[in-house]
């Protein structure tokens, strides 16, 4: 029997004045899924998560949440949800041990429960030889790890996190995924915002989010399969900023982009790649090297996004860059199966270190 989802969204938009953050999104999240966000400051993320915590009301549509409706029973999905704000919001002038009494308390956590799920946390979060120092001498990646224990404290079915490892190194933004994966593995659904590409990676699935709107929403796999086969090639030239406006007056090539110091193009024609080659070559860019490579998840989202950007300006679509309130979106592709308060040390869902009130 086919499980209930999680996490539904159907046409949920929300408006600011004229302005539309969040437009006409729709998709269903399931038991255990890692559902990734993925998508430039902007995009609508922020907005769309927190109208699925209860924080803020929608304009228009409807969603759910453990079959709780986000508008009529906004307290009760706030009682029953993680959440994990883009900023730390912890109480930093009390110690580890301190900050997990406290919010275990504000969940209705007390005793042998409380600290049983307190010493879990610190496990998990590998906090054991921290447990007295205060919060603001731990590192960036020890508290986003201690705020992600906090907010599982009360064991939610599902969680959701706003970008959690914005500012934290490589090592410990590795060490927070493998946390997720094993949340997920336990049965948890992760609902994660994220503008990192090797994060989304992670992901089971990956909405795309542009200007407000679902562009995008398949497997890793399925997004990048929008290209053909052997039509992205990696070129290695010298001077490749120049040589990528010499790319973008060949015809044949849809897209280029630059890639640190190399170029990726998207050929209408993978034929064409030795064509490519001596028309830089003949520009003057040599040596030259042009191989076809496996798409990345970023050259999939650069795809997706010019995709759309072209049919805003299109003559007669009716669809403009960032869309006034009560205007049409683009469908979207494969749609379906916190904030900080004001208030010293406020996070998450009423007051809560990434979850419930």
């Amino acid at each position: 029997m086919t499980q209930a989802p999680v996490v539904v969204a159907r046409e949920l938009s929300r408006s600011f004045g004229p302005f539309v953050a969040v437009d006409r999104v729709s998709f269903e999240v399931t038991r255990g899924e890692v559902f990734g966000f993925l998508g430039s400051n902007g995009a609508g993320k922020t907005t769309t998560i927190r109208m699925l915590c209860g924080l803020l009301a929608p304009s228009s549509g409807s969603a759910s949440v453990l079959g709780l409706d986000i508008a009529r029973q906004a307290d009760e999905v706030k009682r029953r949800i993680g959440y994990m704000s883009q900023r730390f919001s912890l109480y930093t002038d009390l110690t580890v041990d301190e900050n997990l009494r406290f919010w275990g308390g504000a969940y209705g956590l007390f005793g042998a429960a409380l600290r049983a799920r307190a010493e879990w946390a610190i496990r998990t979060a590998g906090l054991e030889d921290e447990r007295s120092a205060l919060v603001r001498e731990l590192p960036s990646g020890f508290r986003q790890r201690l705020a992600l224990g906090a907010a599982l404290l009360h064991e939610p079915p599902v969680v959701f996190l706003d970008e959690p490892t914005g500012g934290v190194d490589p090592e410990a933004r590795r060490r927070f995924w493998d946390l997720i994966d094993e949340l997920s593995a336990g049965g948890t659904t992760v609902f994660v915002t994220t503008h990192y590409m090797d994060e989304a990676e992670r992901c089971h699935r990956v909405a795309l989010m542009h200007a407000g709107r679902l562009l995008a929403l398949d497997t890793v796999p399925a997004l990048k399969s929008v290209f053909a086969a052997g039509a992205v090639v990696e070129v290695s030239c010298v001077r490749a900023p120049r040589a990528l406006r010499e790319l973008e007056q060949l015809p044949w090539v849809s897209e280029a982009a630059l890639f640190g110091e190399r170029l990726h193009a998207v050929l209408d024609d993978p034929a064409r790649a030795a064509e490519l080659a001596r028309r830089l070559e003949t520009a003057g860019f040599a040596p030259i090297e042009v191989r076809p490579i496996a798409p990345s998840l970023e050259d999939a989202f650069i795809h997706t996004i010019r995709l759309a950007d072209q049919m805003a300006a299109s003559p007669g679509s009716g669809v403009p860059s960032r869309p006034a309130a009560g205007s049409p979106g683009p469908g979207t592709r494969g749609a379906g199966p916190g904030t900080r308060d004001s208030g010293h040390g406020t996070q998450g869902v009423g007051g809560e270190p990434g979850g419930a009130a």
